[in-house]
């Protein structure tokens, strides 16, 4: 018997021992943000506030783990029992909108997270929304917050997949600590509905970032062509990354009366930064494209050409199940080209966004159908193109020669979600020789095979 505990013991510190020679793996820390530089924002926007409650946030080593797979690991366990109300809007270039918690997990890649928000029924301490845990105050009518309605997603958790990931995951080591970011688009995430109610389609991604680090701030002054700030109307500026070819919006913001801007965290990669405006004049600014920027930048004048009057797309959103209208959610982009193979979104200057999402509903719409229109308002001009120069303020080529063309974009969701719905998810529309001050149609972009 003697023997036998003294050879269990011996074998516990061989292990041990071995354990450590191999470099035996400790619990890394990460530290969880929220941050949202928004564009929707009084006065140019129309809301004052954006306010969502986040009850929990999990991570996942696998990018296809359903809801209740096992395998998830809760990045703020805290927030279970107080969950936390936050302004997505908050205050004009603030970097980060609030610290969710910090959690142990095992070292590994992850490439999956999951917000959820609680529902309208929740008790929240302090709450601005009144009886709803999650609402929007409009600058119209302040008094009166209006709730945000949820899909079903939000409460069982809006999920971030590696696509919406920098770098596709996100990594941590034996013994780190580590700081993760979610940057939550509350101006791409709302949807007026025809019912003047107000619903929540969340557009989220993630990365990792060092906090309270200029590292990871991208920032600049949008100037006319004769370096002063653009008087009135709306500027949009949008921090766009390449994805399958289109540069897709990952940040967008409006800039100080200065011209002044920021982005904050950003995760590492290369970016582009798009900007456009129309002036109080209603005067429109060819898009302005920055090419090659990265976080830590500081770009100094970013000048945009004015171009004259904008010009005006129309169009419509069709979906159907192939013999009744279906209601999907529809995001919408305007893009040009910078090359033969890439695609930027030009922003929405005057409708202070840089896509639109609409709900199609049944209403005056082809038979078996469910429909919606939208109008942008875009400037008639090509995009001056620049790669970034890091000594000093920035120098785009001017406005490029020739037909102006736009391709209308449009990609469909389930209701409420960030799931792809109907058989081809993602339809375009080209609308060529575009001139200021007059109106053109894309047609109707068709969606098939809906649920």
């Amino acid at each position: 018997m003697r023997c036998l505990s003294v050879c269990l013991a011996a074998l516990l510190l061989l292990s041990s021992l071995l354990l450590v020679a191999c470099g035996g793996s400790s619990p890394g820390t990460v530290n969880l943000s929220l941050s949202d530089p928004p564009t929707c924002m009084a006065p140019q926007g129309p809301y004052m506030h954006v306010y969502v409650t986040v009850q929990d946030v999990q991570i996942h080593q696998s990018s296809t783990a359903s809801n209740n797979d096992a395998g998830w690991i809760d990045l703020a366990p805290q927030l279970k029992n107080n969950p936390v109300q936050v302004d997505l809007l908050g205050t004009s270039n603030q970097c980060f909108l609030a610290m969710l918690g910090s959690a142990a997990i095992q070292p590994g890649s992850y490439q999956q997270l999951r917000v959820i928000l609680a529902n309208n029924g929740s008790q929240v301490n302090n709450n601005k929304c009144g009886v709803a845990a999650n609402c929007v105050v409009l600058a119209a009518d302040p008094l009166n917050p209006q709730t945000l309605q949820l899909s079903s997603e939000a409460q069982t958790g809006i999920k971030i997949p590696s696509g919406q990931i920098a770098g596709g995951q996100f990594t941590i080591g034996s013994g780190e600590t580590k700081d993760l970011n979610i940057d939550f688009n509350a101006c791409a995430s709302i949807v007026v509905q025809g019912s003047g109610q107000f619903r929540l389609k969340p557009v989220l991604h993630a990365g990792e970032v060092a906090l309270q680090s200029s590292s990871t701030a991208i920032s600049g002054m949008i100037v006319d062509n004769g370096g002063l700030p653009i008087v009135g109307g709306n500027t949009v500026v949008a921090l766009e990354q390449n994805i399958g070819g289109i540069d897709r919006v990952i940040m967008e913001t409006v800039p100080n009366s200065a011209g002044g801007f920021s982005f904050c965290p950003v995760p590492p990669g290369s970016y582009e930064i798009v900007a456009t405006a129309i002036s109080g004049a209603g005067v429109s600014y060819a898009a302005t494209v920055i090419t090659g920027v990265q976080p830590g930048n500081n770009l100094g004048k970013v000048p945009l050409t004015p171009v004259g009057l904008p010009a005006s797309i129309n169009g419509q959103l069709t979906s159907s199940n192939g013999s009744a209208g279906v209601a999907v959610d529809v995001t919408v982009s305007a893009l040009q080209s910078i090359s033969a193979s890439t695609q930027v979104t030009v922003p929405l200057a005057q409708q202070s966004a840089s896509t639109a999402t609409l709900s199609t509903s049944n209403g005056t719409c082809p038979a078996g159908m469910d429909c919606a229109s939208y109008t942008f308002s875009l400037p008639a001009a090509n995009p001056s193109i620049g790669a970034v120069n890091l000594s000093g303020d920035q120098t785009p080529a001017a406005p490029g020669a020739g037909a102006v063309t736009y391709t209308v974009d449009g990609l469909a969701f389930v209701l409420g979600t960030n799931t792809a719905n109907c058989t081809q998810p993602e339809q375009q529309a080209v609308v060529n020789n575009v001139t200021a001050g007059n109106p053109f149609s894309a047609g109707a972009l068709a969606f098939n095979g809906c649920n």
